[in-house]
C-alpha cells in the first residue's frame, strides 16, 4: 500500500503543483520521493511509500539498469511475481513485486501485462522510448486511482482524488478528476511538449472470465462438475490459495474480525496457514464495537476458539460522531451506508497504527457481493437475477466497500488485503450454476456456511451466524448506530434546508437529514464533485427507504418469508 502521483504537460510550477502530492502522505509514511523526468521538465512522479517488500530497494519511481527507458510507479501487490520470474526467466534487479511489470511489458506489451498480474494494483507506466503513458487498475478496484485529463493534454494521476483537486491549469479553472475504472487500462502518447493524448481504454479483465494467470498458478488443475461435495472441496481449496498467496509480506501481519462469517473465515485460515509456515508470531485480531455490541461477543467466540491475540477496540457515540468530517474527508464520498460502516473501520485503524507493529491487515471484504450475502438476497425474484445482481455489486465494488475498505486503512498507513477478492476464486464462484449460490433455509451464504462445515476452523454458531451489517453490528441490539447518527443529525439540519435540498443538490439529492448532513460536508472538501457518486448503495426488491439491514422485515428472522 503506497501512494503513487504523477504529472505530464503542467504548465505549472511543478514544485507548486507537488504541493498537492502532499495530500496523500498518509498512505505511505516510511518514505517520500519527488522525481522529474529526464528530458521532460513538465513530467513528474511523486511517490509515498509504505514498505512492506523489499525495504532496501523498493522505492519509486521504480527504474532498472536493463530497461532505462521505462519508469513505474504503482501502488499494490503482485502476488504471482515469483512464479512469472519463473516461467519466464526475468533476471530482477530487486525484490520488489512490481518489478515484474516492467519486464512483462517489455516481453508482451501492456495487454498481457495487465492480464497476468496475480494481485491487486494501480500504475503508471511511463515509455519515454516509445512516448507512451499508461495506465491500469485491478480487476476490482481494490487499488484506488484518479486522473484528471484536459482537452489540451495535461494529465494528472493520484491515488486519491485529493492529490488532484486543486491543481493549477492554465485552460481550466476546474479540471474534472475522475475514477479510473477498475478492470482497464489506458493507452496515451506522450508529444515531446510532454503533453499527453489517449489512444485507447481496453478492459483487460472481466471478472466472470478464469484469468489469463492461471497458467502460471500453483495451485492444480481443480476437478469439473458441479456435484455438491467437488464444489464444497474446491471452494475450500481456492479460498486457502487465495489467503496464502497474500501472505507475501516483510512487515507484521493482522487481520480484522467483526465476528461475522466472512472476516472470520479469513481470520481462520490465516491462522492456520500461518502457523504452517512457521511464521513466529501470534496473529492479531482486531474487533470495533460499542460495549456489548453483537460484533464484540461474536469476534470474542472466534478469536478465543482459533487462538489469535485478540484486541477489543471499545467506541461511544461521541467518539463515532465527532470522526464523521475526518471520515468523510478520507473516504471522498457522501454515501449513506458507506459512511456509517466506515466510522468503526476508520477507528479501529486508527488503534492498530498507534497501539501496535501490524502493518499487513487482512478483511473479509467482497463476500457478501460475490456470495450474496445481504440480507435482500432472500427476495430475490429468481436465481438468475441474483446472480445478476451479485455481479452488478462486484462491479460497482470500487464506490462502496472497497473503497471503504481501502481509505480508512490506508488513512492510517495500513496496507489491506481481501482474499474474497482473489481473481480465481471470484471467477469460480461466479461460474456456478446460479441455484447453487442463492440462499436457502432463509440462510444467506448458505453454499460458503456449507463448504466450510466439517472443517472446525470455527465456532457452529458463527459458521451460520446470520448476516449483520458493519455499521450495526457495532451498535448494541437495543439501538442501531445509523439511529445514533440520525438522532445527532436531527438537531443540526433545519427541516426548511432538507426542503430546499434539490435545489442546492440536484445531482443525487439527499433526501434525508442525515443524507444532507453528509452532503454538506463532502461538498466542503469536494465542491462540485458529486458525479464522483453515481448512486446512493440501497438494497434491491425491497420497499426500503434506509440502506440499513436492520429495516429489513427479514432481519433476524429465522425463516424465510
Amino acid at each position: 500500500m503506497c501512494g503513487i502521483w504523477a504529472l505530464f504537460g503542467s504548465d505549472e510550477c511543478l514544485s507548486v503543483q507537488c504541493l498537492s502530492a502532499m495530500k496523500i502522505a498518509h498512505r505511505g509514511p516510511d518514505a517520500f520521493r519527488f522525481e522529474n523526468v529526464n528530458g521532460f521538465t513538465n513530467c513528474c512522479f511523486g511517490f509515498h511509500r509504505l514498505a512492506v517488500v523489499d525495504q532496501l530497494y523498493g522505492m519509486q519511481p521504480i527504474r532498472v539498469k536493463k530497461f532505462p527507458y521505462l519508469w513505474l510507479c504503482y501502488n499494490g501487490e503482485i502476488y504471482n511475481f515469483k512464479q512469472l520470474q519463473k516461467q519466464f526467466g526475468f533476471e530482477f534487479q530487486t525484490l520488489v513485486d512490481g518489478e515484474v511489470i516492467l519486464h512483462l511489458y517489455n516481453r508482451g506489451g501492456i495487454e498481457q501485462t495487465a492480464s497476468m498480474l496475480d494481485g491487486v494494483f494501480a500504475f503508471i507506466l511511463l515509455d519515454t522510448a516509445n512516448r507512451k503513458v499508461f495506465l491500469a487498475r485491478d480487476t476490482y478496484g481494490v487499488r484506488p486511482l484518479f486522473k484528471v485529463l484536459t482537452d489540451d493534454g495535461f494529465l494528472g494521476v493520484c491515488s486519491e482524488a485529493k492529490g488532484l483537486i486543486n491543481l493549477k491549469h492554465s485552460t481550466s479553472l476546474c479540471p474534472k478528476v475522475e475514477p479510473f475504472l477498475p478492470g482497464h487500462y489506458e493507452v496515451l502518447d506522450l508529444k515531446p511538449s510532454g503533453k499527453v493524448a489517449s489512444v485507447e481504454l481496453v478492459k483487460f479483465h472481466s471478472y466472470k472470465d478464469e484469468p489469463l494467470h492461471v497458467a502460471c498458478d500453483t495451485v492444480e488443475t481443480l476437478p469439473s462438475g458441479f456435484d455438491l461435495e467437488t464444489v464444497k472441496s474446491n471452494i475450500r481449496i481456492l479460498f486457502e490459495n487465495a489467503v496464502r498467496k497474500r501472505l507475501m509480506a516483510h512487515r507484521r501481519i493482522g487481520c480484522l474480525l467483526s465476528g461475522g462469517l466472512d472476516s472470520s473465515l479469513v481470520a481462520a485460515v490465516l491462522l492456520k496457514l500461518m502457523k504452517e509456515i512457521n511464521i513466529n508470531y501470534p496473529l492479531q485480531t482486531f474487533a470495533i464495537g460499542m460495549e456489548n455490541s453483537p460484533d464484540l461477543l461474536a469476534a470474542r467466540k472466534v478469536a478465543a476458539h482459533i487462538g489469535s491475540e485478540h484486541h477489543e477496540v471499545i467506541f461511544n457515540s461521541e467518539e463515532g460522531i465527532q470522526a464523521i468530517e475526518e471520515v468523510i474527508f478520507s473516504l471522498e464520498t457522501y454515501d449513506i451506508t458507506t459512511i456509517r460502516a466506515s466510522i468503526g473501520m476508520y477507528l479501529v485503524s486508527k488503534y492498530i497504527r498507534k497501539k501496535t507493529d501490524s502493518v499487513v491487515i487482512f478483511s473479509g471484504e467482497g463476500s457478501d457481493e460475490l456470495t450474496q450475502g445481504y440480507i435482500y438476497f432472500h427476495k430475490a425474484p429468481s436465481p438468475e437475477e441474483a446472480a445478476e445482481e451479485s455481479e452488478r455489486l462486484l462491479k460497482e465494488l470500487y464506490l462502496f466497500d472497497v473503497l471503504r475498505a481501502d481509505r480508512t486503512t490506508a488513512a492510517h498507513g495500513l496496507e489491506l488485503r481481501v482474499p474474497f477478492l482473489d481473481h480465481r476464486f471470484t471467477s469460480y464462484y461466479l461460474s456456478l450454476p446460479a441455484e447453487l449460490r442463492i440462499p436457502k433455509n432463509g440462510i444467506e451464504k448458505y453454499l460458503l456456511r456449507q463448504s466450510f462445515e466439517d472443517t472446525n476452523l470455527l465456532p457452529k454458531e458463527i459458521l451460520w451466524r446470520p448476516k449483520e451489517a458493519f455499521s450495526d453490528g457495532i451498535a448494541s441490539l437495543k439501538k442501531s448506530w445509523f439511529s445514533i447518527l440520525q438522532d445527532y443529525i436531527d438537531q443540526q439540519v433545519d427541516d426548511l434546508l432538507l426542503e430546499k435540498a434539490v435545489e442546492k443538490y440536484p445531482f443525487n439529492p439527499p433526501k434525508t437529514k442525515e443524507s444532507y448532513y453528509y452532503r454538506q460536508i463532502f461538498e466542503k472538501h469536494y465542491s462540485g464533485q458529486s458525479s464522483w457518486l453515481p448512486h446512493y448503495w440501497m438494497p434491491r426488491w425491497v420497499k426500503a427507504t434506509d440502506p440499513s439491514a436492520r429495516t429489513l422485515k427479514h432481519y433476524k428472522s429465522a425463516t424465510q418469508e
